[in-house]
């Protein structure tokens, strides 16, 4: 679940998984293992990139992470199978 909230808020945030890649200092491999939710990915990196799309990291009610779930799935399915690189670069050094 928490890889497809990753996905999700990179493509609302119109980054490209090379350009959240670059940022979090990681790999597009990697990325890619993250938003499948694949078990190889350090926990720190995935707190790291997690961060970086703006995701809550913790809910605690099961019925929630259920709907919550059925929601990604469908939000999913509207979503651009690829986001393109932007003309314009992002200045998000603070």
């Amino acid at each position: 679940m928490l890889g497809k909230l990753i996905r999700i808020g990179r493509a609302e945030r119109g980054l490209t998984a090379q350009e959240l890649a670059d940022r979090a200092g990681i790999s597009r491999t990697t990325l890619s293992s993250i938003e499948k939710g694949a078990p190889g990915p350090e926990i720190g990196i995935v707190f790291e990139v997690s961060s970086l799309v703006g995701v809550r990291l913790f809910e605690y009610d099961e019925r929630i992470l259920q709907l919550h779930n059925a929601h990604l799935d469908e939000k999913l399915t509207l979503l651009p199978k690829s986001v393109r690189q932007r003309q314009k670069k992002v200045d998000d050094d603070f």
